[in-house]
């Protein structure tokens, strides 16, 4: 048996772990999760337990066949199980993980009845684990992941003449903490050299309250654009799939100029934050990325430059 999987698929492939799951139950719990503020790893984690595929139970089915799972990674590389939430990998989450993260988050309030019961009833099982035996025969390959985009990005820069950094570290944070973290860190490699590219993969979190048309990378972009308003850096946050949030762009980029521009054209860059809708701003300033699906997921990239 041999499984293809890529980033977008805990939402393309689902089978509900319980008949009483329906599809428009599905929807109200993956837009619950989405909106949490969660990482997609603990997304993930909730994903599994509700699934009949997810959490390695695909591998249980074709089991006893010899497995090979092909990588296209859109998920932080110390947890390749959370790739399409891991249909043939061991789970390295577990049902108290869920627990857990449902508190953190509140979210059982959001979950509709079919779903919320399972939890409050205690009724999941328990995903396979590294000891079953439908893992034995089993292996797994990633050919692409955010480090091959951050490379591509490493060379395309050191040709332009810059000094290259790469800070990951950030992976998962908030937006705005993503953007103070970069841009001071942006400021004291500057201090060293007359050109650097500091070069950030994964992926920031937003918890979205009422939001508008927008994504992760235009929100944190956006958030850059009043930091930097008197210095000479500029920002581009984009999704390597193209698509960023519900808007239709994969990004966007910011410089100095970007809130002189946008006040003179009558909007408003802080509504726009406040209100996560970040995406009609960019594309009145025509600073928006679009890319249209490029046909991988790879995570986000943030370049951030400064002369």
């Amino acid at each position: 048996m041999i499984f293809l999987l890529s980033g977008g698929g805990s939402s393309i492939v689902e089978r509900p772990v319980d008949d009483e799951i329906t599809l428009d139950d599905l929807i109200a719990t993956y837009r619950a999760l989405v909106h949490s503020g969660a990482p997609i790893a603990e997304i993930n984690a909730i994903r599994k337990h509700l699934s009949a595929v997810k959490g390695g139970r695909l591998a249980q089915a074709a089991y006893p066949a010899q497995q090979v799972s092909i990588l296209v990674s859109d998920v932080p590389d110390a947890t390749p199980d959370a790739l399409a939430s891991g249909v043939s990998m061991p789970d390295s989450t577990s049902i108290h993980d869920c627990n857990t993260l449902i508190a953190r988050y509140d979210l059982l309030p959001a979950f509709p009845a079919s779903v919320r019961e399972l939890f409050q009833r205690h009724a999941l099982e328990e995903t396979p684990k590294s000891d079953d035996p439908a893992f034995v025969r089993a292996r797994w390959w990633p050919v692409l992941s955010n480090q091959t985009a951050i490379e591509e990005a490493a060379a395309a820069a050191s040709v332009q003449g810059y000094a290259i950094e790469i800070d990951s570290s950030c992976d998962d944070w908030d937006y705005a903490r993503t953007a103070d973290y970069l841009l001071d860190r942006l400021r004291e490699l500057r201090k060293k050299v007359s050109k650097v590219c500091l070069l950030s993969g994964g992926e920031v979190t937003v918890k979205v309250t009422n939001g508008g048309t927008g994504g992760r990378n235009q929100q944190f972009a956006l958030a850059c654009a009043d930091k930097i308003s008197d210095e000479n850096i500029t920002v581009l946050s984009a999704g390597t799939d193209g698509i960023d949030g519900n808007s239709p762009a994969a990004g966007a980029v910011v410089d100095s100029t970007t809130i002189e521009r946008a006040k003179k054209q009558n909007l408003d860059p802080a509504a726009a934050l406040a209100g996560f809708n970040a995406y009609p701003l960019f594309e009145a300033l025509g600073d928006a990325i679009i890319t249209g699906p490029t046909g991988n997921n790879l995570r986000d990239l943030r370049i951030l430059l400064a002369d």
